[in-house]
Order: structure tokens, then C-alpha cells, then sequence
């Protein structure tokens, strides 16, 4: 991102002279305008940005911390966010551990404040504090954690703190066994956090290309981050022959901003030798190539690697559609010997195909780069939901709390966190946006197959909402999934033997640890149409 922002913009910056407390960053993140940004881009640090509403560096590091298993174990969010808000009275039982937890108003989040608070409050030595420290850097399952219970509560007890009080301390330490964080390490991250969002603020389509290029890594894949760029102003222009690099690039356009046109690293199956072929024929052509017959000649690129620039639609610059580009490379004849090689130009004849449907543009738009920039999927079947009552996802957010509601998407990620009491999170998407359900456990009983196997659903509940932040609480589920299989078409099957239309989106899905074939029923028949991950 810093190599391109020099490039384009003529701005050098690094980690340490990008220019700090800038209110315009701090207020994107209290909005949860985060996708794409390090560490807090997941659905939990989506709900925690608007309730925390970080000001300051310092509210980052907490941020970062907070969204753990550890502190939320130990159930620590709760009174920190009260305490913060000024919603419960901050009170130290002691002149000591004011000291300790001043900063986290009185609540422990960092395991530096856990062995403080075993030195001072329970007559730790510097020693056995060190040893704490050790335990708590090991998940439970494994820790020796509980070792330290007695002395740890007595100690306090001892020292005239109320037995109640340590025995919380101690649950709260205790939680560090599920992952807390040390605070240098929460600092180290709130940098990258503060300067990945200053990035996205004021330079989307430098924030938009450097993740893209950097792809596999973080949360969303290459569709999230095309669409999130487009919300934030970024023209995002096709893959082409003509115009492509390995690399997604800039190209610049009226008022100072700049194009994203897509790389041809976007392609599936598309290696970068191809590339550097493709772009040096290219270069030393001087234009763009008139026929596909003009890249193979001056590229020497198989008829594989043609075909697969033409299920990306990127010879649109030769005014060649998918179909078209598809029928004109299948009629390439087989690479001459090079004695006969200046002889051989062969005509065919035109023929006339004909128009694919939108539905199926799309399909084999993200069989070939895992997005499109014709139209999301749903948005073909607006008028079907509407019909049923689904509302698109962005009314969500000026919507009643407990109002009953129905939405409708795709199923990008389900979550059952372990501490979570067995509740399941999903993250629906359409065109607008997306919805968040909360799935309690026995709805989850009730309509199991939708919620582990429905590539697109129709859900109905109550929303709840926290400021901005809003949750679909599901009482109802629905499999539209034969909706979307539909809209590939009969013949997308045909057009390549080797796929089949439930692999085009397989890679339209957020990053998370996967849990492979959660439900036998996922196990069976062929691949589906827009599968989802399952996660835990």
C-alpha cells in the first residue's frame, strides 16, 4: 500500500510517520466501516467498534485486546464497556490496584495487569508471577492454570480484600487460559490496525488493490473487498488483455482518484508466467491485440490458458463476448511447426451466438475470479424476495428494534463460537449488504439441515438492535438454494466438463478455521452451487 501510495499519489509514508489521531480514521471505525482492515474486520469486532467507540490509540489497543476469548471468559466486555460509558461507578478495593487497572478502568484485560495483580494483591513472588504468566499463555485444556486458584485467593484474602472480589479476579485471570493478550502485543496490533484504516479512509483505491494483491489473507474474499471498494467511491474496471497486469493496478481518471483495473492474478488457474508472456508480447507489439489468434502467435499461450481469459470475459477490449471469445479460441487450429509457421492464416467462418443471460455471466464470472462486476446474485432475485417479504439488508439498520423482519442472502459464515453456549452466527449477504442472525440452540434443532447446508437463505425473526449494530434473532429458516441454481443455466455444465455449476462460488466466502463436513447430509452428491464454509 505504502509503495503504491508513493507511486500514485507522490506521498511517502511509513508505519511511523503516518500521521496520528486523525478523527476522520476514528470515526470510520466507530461506524464498523472496517472490512478489510487488520484485526477488526470479523463480525465481532464489527459489533464491538460502534460500543467501544475508540478516540484514541490507547482505545485501539483495548479494542484489539477485548474481542478475545480470554477476556470474554472471564466476563470482563461487559463491565469495561458499563464502566467506560459511565454507566457503572468505577471503584478500587485498594490504593494498589488503582494503580494496576487504572487505564482498564478497574477491569483486568492484559496479562501484564494479572500478574501485577497476583504480586500486589496476593503476595506473588516476582517468581511465581512469571509462572502465572506461563499458565495463562496455554489454552486450558493444557494450562496448569487452576494450580494457582487457592494461593492466589487466599493470598488476596489474606490481604484484606473480600474473598467474593478474588474469586472474581481469579475467573477472570482464569479466562486468560482461552487466549488473553499481553498489552506490547495489543499496541504492536493497534498500530497496523490505526494505519490499515488511515489507508482506507483517505486512499480506497490504494487500500482496495494493496489487499487484493495480498490475497490469500484476512477475513473476506476478493467479491467482499470488490464490492466494499465500490462503496467507498473505487471504480473497478474488468480484467482485460489489453490492460491487465499480474497485479491489480491503478490507472488514473478525472478529479485526482484513480480506477482499480484487475489483474490477471485474479483469474483461477491463471499462473504468472502466463502473465509475463501475455504482457511482454503485449509490450513489445506496442497495442493492444486485435484477436486471439495474435496472443497465441506473439505469446505463445496454449489453447488452456486462452480459454481460461475467456471465461474471465477478457477479451472485451476486442469486443469478443464470453461466448463469442469462448468460439473464436475453441476455432484456433493447433500451433504451427515453425517451417510452416509464416503460412499459416486461416479465415473462419462467422457465425452468430447466442446473448447469455445475466445469471449466467454471473455464474461464470465468479467460476472464473471469484466475483463480478455485472451484479451480485441477488440482486437477480429482488423481485422474487420482494415478493416474499425479504427486505434488502441495508434497510436493516433503520429498522425498529424488535421488529419482526425478513431477509434473505447468502450464506457467507457460520460461526459457533466455544464461548458462545452453543449459539450459531450467521453472515448473510445481497446486494446491499449483509445481515447478521443469531441462531439460538434450539431453533438450530429445529431447521438444522438450512442452517449447515442452505447456500442461500430465507430467515424471519425478531432484529435487535445496540446503536448501529443490528442482529436478525432467527425463528424461521428457509433453503432458497435451487433459486441460485437456477440462475447458472442449463448449459454452464456443458461449457466446461471438468466443473460443474456448484463450484462457481466457491470462493465467495469470509476466511475463518474451517470445519470440514460438519453434517453427513454435506457429504453427499455432487458439489453444490455457492457452497459455504462451516466454522466453529
Amino acid at each position: 500500500g505504502f509503495d503504491l501510495l508513493e507511486r500514485h499519489y507522490g506521498r511517502k509514508v511509513d508505519l511511523a510517520t503516518v500521521p496520528q489521531n486523525d478523527p476522520a480514521v476514528y470515526d470510520m471505525l466507530c461506524e464498523a466501516d472496517s472490512v478489510g482492515v487488520f484485526q477488526v474486520e470479523s463480525r465481532a469486532q464489527m459489533t464491538m467498534l460502534p460500543r467501544l467507540k475508540p478516540r484514541t490509540f490507547y482505545d485501539l489497543v483495548i479494542e484489539v485486546a477485548i474481542v478475545r476469548p480470554g477476556p470474554i471468559q472471564g466476563d470482563m466486555v461487559h463491565p469495561y464497556l458499563r464502566r467506560r460509558n459511565g454507566e457503572e461507578e468505577v471503584d478500587f478495593p485498594s490504593e494498589e490496584l488503582r494503580e494496576v487497572l487504572a487505564k482498564t478502568h478497574g477491569v483486568p484485560l492484559f496479562q501484564e495487569q494479572a500478574m501485577k495483580i497476583a504480586i500486589v494483591a496476593a503476595g506473588f513472588t516476582p517468581s511465581e508471577a512469571d509462572q502465572l504468566r506461563r499458565a495463562m499463555a496455554t489454552f486450558r485444556h493444557t494450562g496448569t492454570i487452576h494450580m494457582f486458584e487457592e494461593k492466589l485467593i487466599n493470598g488476596m484474602v489474606a490481604n484484606g480484600y473480600e474473598r467474593d472480589f478474588a474469586e472474581r479476579c481469579f475467573r477472570q485471570i482464569e479466562g486468560f487460559g482461552d487466549y488473553g493478550f499481553p498489552e506490547s502485543h495489543a499496541a504492536s496490533f493497534a498500530l497496523l490496525v490505526y494505519v490499515s484504516a488511515w489507508l482506507k479512509k483517505h486512499y480506497p483505491d490504494i487500500f482496495a488493490a494493496a489487499i487484493l494483491n495480498s490475497q490469500p489473507m484476512g477475513f473476506y474474499a476478493p467479491a467482499q473487498l470488490v464490492r466494499d471498494a465500490r462503496q467507498h467511491d473505487v471504480e473497478i474496471r474488468p480484467v482485460d488483455v489489453k490492460a491487465s497486469h499480474w497485479d491489480n493496478t491503478l490507472e488514473a481518471v478525472d478529479g485526482g482518484k484513480h480506477a482499480l483495473r484487475l489483474g490477471l492474478r485474479q483469474i483461477k488457474g491463471f499462473s504468472e508466467g502466463d502473465a509475463t508472456a501475455l504482457i511482454d508480447a503485449r509490450t513489445e507489439l506496442g497495442r493492444g491485440f486485435a484477436a486471439p489468434e495474435e496472443i497465441t502467435r506473439l505469446a505463445r499461450l496454449p489453447a488452456p490458458v486462452l480459454e481460461r481469459l475467456a471465461r474471465a470475459d477478457a477479451y472485451s477490449s476486442m469486443k469478443l463476448r464470453r461466448r463469442d471469445a469462448l468460439w473464436a479460441v475453441r476455432a484456433l487450429p493447433p500451433a504451427p511447426l515453425p517451417l510452416f509457421e509464416a503460412g499459416e492464416n486461416r479465415a473462419d467462418p462467422e457465425v452468430t451466438l447466442p446473448v447469455m443471460a445475466i445469471g449466467e455471466e454471473v455464474t461464470h464470472d465468479y467460476a472464473a475470479l471469484r466475483l463480478s462486476l455485472k451484479t451480485h446474485p441477488v440482486a437477480l432475485l429482488r423481485d422474487e424476495l420482494d415478493a416474499i417479504r425479504a427486505v434488502p439488508a441495508e434497510q436493516l439498520v433503520n429498522t425498529k428494534d424488535g421488529t419482526r423482519v425478513t431477509v434473505a442472502g447468502l450464506a457467507l459464515v457460520r460461526q459457533r463460537p466455544g464461548t458462545a453456549s452453543g449459539v450459531i452466527f450467521i453472515t448473510l449477504e445481497d446486494e446491499t449488504g449483509v445481515a447478521n442472525l443469531v441462531v439460538w440452540p434450539k431453533v438450530f434443532e429445529r431447521f438444522r439441515r438450512v442452517v449447515m447446508a442452505a447456500r442461500l437463505i430465507r430467515v424471519t425473526g425478531k432484529l435487535q438492535r445496540e446503536g448501529i449494530v443490528t442482529h436478525v434473532i432467527a425463528d424461521h429458516l428457509e433453503d432458497l438454494t435451487h433459486r441460485l441454481r437456477a440462475l447458472a443455466g442449463p448449459d454452464f455444465k456443458s461449457t466446461d466438463s471438468r466443473r460443474s455449476a456448484g463450484a462457481a462460488y466457491e470462493n465467495n466466502l469470509a476466511r475463518a478455521d474451517e470445519v470440514k463436513s460438519p453434517i453427513p447430509e454435506s457429504r453427499r452428491g455432487s458439489r453444490k452451487l455457492y457452497p459455504s464454509r462451516d466454522f466453529h
